[in-house]
């Protein structure tokens, strides 16, 4: 029973922790991985227009949860107008008004977005009305339901549909049919019209999506006009140039449908004109960006909120468990022996100071030092707590002459032997005595080396970059940690160095058998 409560806690524990991460990750966008840069885009439109000398209001779509990015920030660049915005549908736009406008007006609006594949690929949208059949004209009419006829033979779905109709409409050499309905004009947008038009006849809802193509350092854009149809379930898009299925990385979707990308009232000439320039951002700080977008508190009550000094600190601390877990899968699980339970962590932070190697060479200096003063404090008979403040005091005096020392040879790593727990050290060298006395040298010898080889690889995990930062980001994958320490807890198996310590008797039952 007592098992089952404890896995039940750890996996409660584990589920805590991966879910807290999960939502980091998915949801707010942050890197598992430190020093993550991402790819970020500025878009600006600029709407040129003619005041005449009235009031007037101008409306402009602009993105709405365009598939493939993720918006971080948006500005609105009209002085002296009155702005709001209102989203319609798949639609969204801005609206400003001002009153007695005359001359030349000029206003921007600027995007700030970042690629992610993830982000509103599967927008909800209300369902479309299923198209009536157009009122084709005779010859129209035979032209149409033949072509139709012929590509749904030869599809499967909505998607084959229109992708074979595209080809059939691009095909160089075309049918008679083809020749009959295709658009010869040279705007793409009627061209794309005239698509919707055949796909009416087979009941196919259908719209235009105006796509904006970034690219680097981008003056003079224009939205190119493509083809969304709609299979039942989601809308799909098409090039209708060449009939490829899906947008591209860099398209991006301004606005859908037949109505203008700019309404005017009070003024005259509108003209757009878009332009965009790519730029690599850290990851974390659009991570707390696109929290604060969102209205997600998770971020702000997070460790990424304290003060960069007190950060420092938690950087450090948060470590500490996973030399702990060191501790117990290296005792616990493959036998190794050492001097108190967390003095390895706490010799493996001051490794951090000084070094894995000058630190295990400080440290065995010490420890020698101390342990052969200990032995003369044992002909003196004291007593217990005497004996500890002495041998504070004594490994205290030790590590201020190695300072002074290593400073007058020049070796500027013993200067930090300073930062060493001394109070840990003069335990250890108390409690190395006593084994040395009960157990005899040897057995105290391998209990320091096992102290110092744990210490060296609590040290390797516990400053490797990644665990540092998954620490310090992600603070709930210590719950992870926690459910692996209790879950080693109720471990009562063999341990690997037990393997050595019957070699004999398996060997003897071996040969018995």
């Amino acid at each position: 029973m007592k098992n089952l409560h404890v896995k039940l806690l750890a996996l409660a524990l584990v589920a805590c922790g991966l879910g807290l991460c999960y939502y980091k990750v998915h949801r707010l966008g942050v890197p598992l991985a430190p020093d993550s840069q991402a790819q970020v885009w500025t878009v600006e439109a600029t709407l040129r227009f003619d005041g005449t000398g009235r009031a007037a209001k101008i409306g402009l779509d602009i993105p709405n949860e365009p598939p493939g990015f993720s918006i971080l920030d948006e500005n609105f660049i009209s002085s002296g107008f009155g702005l709001s915005t209102e989203a319609d549908g798949a639609n969204r736009s801005a609206q400003w008004a001002a009153r007695n406008l005359s001359g030349e007006q000029t206003l921007y609006y600027r995007l700030v977005l970042t690629e992610d594949p993830e982000a509103h690929r599967e927008r909800t949208t209300p369902v479309p009305r299923y198209p009536e059949v157009p009122q084709y004209t005779d010859p129209e009419r035979a032209a149409v339901f033949a072509l139709l006829d012929n590509v749904r033979s030869r599809s499967a779905d909505t998607p084959s549909f229109t992708q074979e109709l595209l080809r059939r409409f691009n095909d160089p050499t075309p049918d008679t049919e083809v020749e009959v309905l295709r658009n010869e004009s040279a705007d793409e947008t009627a061209q794309v019209r005239q698509l919707q038009y055949v796909l009416a006849g087979a009941r196919i809802p259908t719209r235009i999506a105006h796509v904006l193509r970034l690219s680097e350092s981008m003056r003079h854009g224009t939205l190119e006009p493509w083809l969304e149809v709609y299979n039942g379930e989601r809308w799909l898009a098409f090039n209708p140039r060449n009939g490829h299925a899906g947008f591209p990385d860099d398209a991006l979707v301004w606005h859908v449908g037949d109505a203008p990308l700019t309404r005017l009232e009070g003024a005259n000439d509108a003209r757009v004109e878009f332009s965009a320039t790519r730029s690599s951002r850290d990851v974390m700080g659009l991570a707390q960006q696109r929290a604060r977008l969102i209205d997600s508190d998770v971020l702000e009550y997070s460790l990424l909120a304290l003060p960069i000094a007190t950060q420092n600190v938690y950087k450090v601390l948060l470590t500490v468990p996973l030399g702990a877990l060191v501790v117990v899968i290296l005792r616990n699980f493959i036998g190794l022996r050492t001097f108190g339970t967390f003095m390895p962590v706490l010799i493996a932070l001051a490794f951090r100071e000084t070094e894995l190697i000058w630190g295990s060479i400080l440290f065995t200096i010490i420890v020698t030092l101390g342990l052969l003063v200990r032995f003369y404090l044992e002909r003196l008979k004291l007593l217990l707590v005497p004996r500890l403040a002495s041998m504070l005091t004594i490994v205290i005096l030790i590590m201020a002459g190695v300072s002074v020392l290593a400073h007058r040879l020049g070796m500027e790593h013993g200067l930090s032997i300073a930062l060493f727990p001394m109070v840990i050290l003069a335990m250890t060298i108390e409690r190395m005595s006593i084994m040395w006395d009960e157990s005899g040298p040897r057995d105290a010898i391998m209990s320091g080396l096992g102290s110092l080889a744990v210490a060296a690889v609590g040290f390797v995990v516990m400053t490797h970059p990644l665990a540092e930062y998954l620490t310090f980001v992600f603070p709930e994958l210590l719950l992870v940690v926690l459910a692996l320490t209790l879950l080693a807890g109720r471990y009562t198996g063999y341990r690997l160095s037990e393997l050595w310590r019957f070699r004999a008797s398996a060997k003897a039952i071996a040969r018995q058998r």
